[in-house]
């Protein structure tokens, strides 16, 4: 699994109370590598768990089974993203003007 954004809101260095933990850990429970970018923040503790954010490339996106994006940085670029990623949950319509969507999913 690859995170984009662990902010709890677009475009800030907070991670405090933010929905993308509790995603993390669930995933994470259920067995899967769980690996996050922001580029606000390059690391975070959840419970037990410490992360450190992880460069945003082709590769990185690449090898991931699923993308989820959870926080809807300004800086990310969306068509890159959907281009190189097998499947995206997306929780924020981040990709909305993104034309080609088949391996976008909308929550």
């Amino acid at each position: 699994m690859y995170i984009l954004g662990v902010a709890y809101k677009q475009d800030i260095d907070d991670c405090r109370e933010s929905p993308a933990l509790k995603v993390m850990e669930n995933f994470k429970k259920e067995g899967s590598i769980v690996v996050y970018n922001d580029p606000y923040i390059p690391t975070c503790k959840y419970k037990a768990c410490e992360y450190c954010s992880v460069e945003l490339t082709a590769e990185n996106l690449q090898s991931a089974d699923l993308v989820v994006i959870t926080t809807m940085h300004s800086c990310y670029d969306y068509e890159f993203i959907q281009k190189n990623s097998k499947f995206i949950f997306d929780t924020k319509n981040a990709m909305k003007n993104v034309e080609e969507r088949e391996n976008i999913e909308l929550l």
